[in-house]
């Protein structure tokens, strides 16, 4: 895939007016979306992917056009569950839904660089270093066992690097509109506004250490990595706000990302042992007896898991949100004890 400077230059200038056009446009002035523009603008935001996925696979052919798509549907799946967390801190913080789109917007930019800062490095590294394969696919073999088996019950917004964050910077107890500094008695205090874009961009550099190796494991393109990127994270502030309420209930997703994980994981490895120079692998020598996993099939079993864990979580929630509520009590499940075991995995 030949893409010029040029091509670079005006795909990242489109996406620096485009964030600043949805910060002056939806953000600047604090309101809480309403469902209806959510929705138009997931959409909206959806349909853009989609047509520009079709563009690189008119231009470029529909080998890496193909490559997008499956980036596309992973970096969007692993997003979904990043608003999972997003949740948690946002409850953390008691933060007024009326801030609740800069806190998105701003952590949104935040991923955006760090996944950029990841790419280029991940790309540097398979340029000059085929062995980073091997490193990548047990990456993410272990992030999908993680995944699907870690019960971590930690709170990201009060874990050890927020502890470290208030012992170091003096924080007010309540917030002051959307201003992330005030100045009283003569000294600059933060606000709780600051501390929860720290957390959230916390969040995303733990992120970004599994979406980053994903991708890269569908196609070897900075091109397609960067773009597929881009378009998960647009519509990620209007999609928290549209099925926020719905994200309880995809209580497979975790497991549907570990299997997504895990494959991609294992094509990895197998590209590896393609590509091998390791002397103590064979003697250096590649090993193809394995064959490749084609790009079409990454991208149907990729479609397909999400499609299974989505049915399968309506499935299960539409059983239990029949149990009535005084069963649930006795139990002792509450639904945030739900939400909060779900988010933080």
């Amino acid at each position: 895939m030949n893409v010029t400077p040029l091509v670079w230059a005006i795909t990242i200038a489109v996406t620096i007016v485009f964030f600043v056009y949805e910060f002056f446009a939806h953000v600047r002035k604090p309101h809480e979306p309403t469902i209806g523009e959510s929705a138009r603008w997931s959409a909206f935001y959806i349909a853009l992917a989609l047509l520009f996925g079709v563009g690189i696979g008119v231009v470029s052919g529909w080998t890496f056009g193909g490559e997008y798509f499956a980036g596309y549907l992973t970096e969007k799946a692993l997003s979904i569950d990043n608003l999972f967390v997003f949740l948690i801190v946002m409850a953390s913080f008691a933060v007024p839904k009326i801030y609740q789109q800069k806190v998105l917007m701003i952590g949104i930019v935040i991923a955006l660089v760090l996944r950029g800062i990841f790419i280029a490095v991940g790309a540097a590294l398979i340029e000059n270093f085929t062995w980073v394969f091997y490193l990548f696919g047990a990456l993410l073999l272990y992030l999908a066992w993680h995944q699907a088996f870690a019960h971590d019950s930690s709170n990201p917004a009060d874990g050890r690097f927020m502890r470290f964050i208030r012992r170091r910077l003096p924080v007010t107890n309540e917030y002051h509109g959307d201003r992330l500094t005030v100045r009283m008695d003569g000294r600059r205090w933060v606000t709780p506004m600051l501390l929860t874009i720290i957390a959230i961009g916390f969040v995303d550099l733990i992120f970004a250490v599994d979406s980053i190796p994903a991708i890269y494991g569908l196609t070897e393109e900075a091109y397609i990595v960067f773009t597929a990127n881009v378009f998960a994270l647009m519509g990620l502030r209007q999609l928290f706000f549209l099925i926020g309420g719905l994200l309880e209930r995809l209580v497979y997703l975790a497991q549907g990302l570990a299997v997504i994980l895990a494959f991609i994981g294992v094509k990895l490895l197998i590209h590896a042992l393609h590509k091998n120079e390791l002397p103590f692998i064979n003697g250096g020598e590649p090993i193809t007896v394995i064959p490749e996993v084609p790009i079409w099939l990454s991208l149907l079993f990729i479609a397909v898991t999400i499609a299974v864990a989505t049915v399968a979580s309506i499935v299960k929630t539409r059983g239990a949100r029949r149990i009535p509520a005084a069963d649930r009590v006795a139990a002792g499940v509450t639904e945030t004890d739900a939400r909060e075991d779900r988010a933080v995995r």
